[in-house]
């Protein structure tokens, strides 16, 4: 009794081990999805509030702005102001 109850723990655990491979198989029925394609973020509005300031369309501004936030969350920067 004792033998077939290690067998079966031991095959158990062997089992538990093994990987078997995932595969996402499609339904005939789905499509594909493609995605969208996203927009640069300079190009879009900044926001009504907080200290976004940047033109639309402009990158330089919006790199500029981006950087200036950076430095206002680097804690070396802002307790030695």
């Amino acid at each position: 009794m004792k033998k077939i109850l290690f067998l079966m723990v031991v095959a158990y655990a062997l089992s538990a081990c093994a990987e078997r491979e995932q595969v996402v198989e499609p339904q005939p029925s789905e499509k594909r999805y493609q995605g969208k394609r996203d927009s640069k973020p300079w190009d879009n509005d900044p926001l009504a509030y907080g200290s976004g300031k940047w033109s639309k369309g402009d990158r330089a501004s919006w790199e500029t702005q981006i950087k200036t936030r950076q430095q206002g969350q680097n804690e070396d920067k802002r307790i030695y102001q």
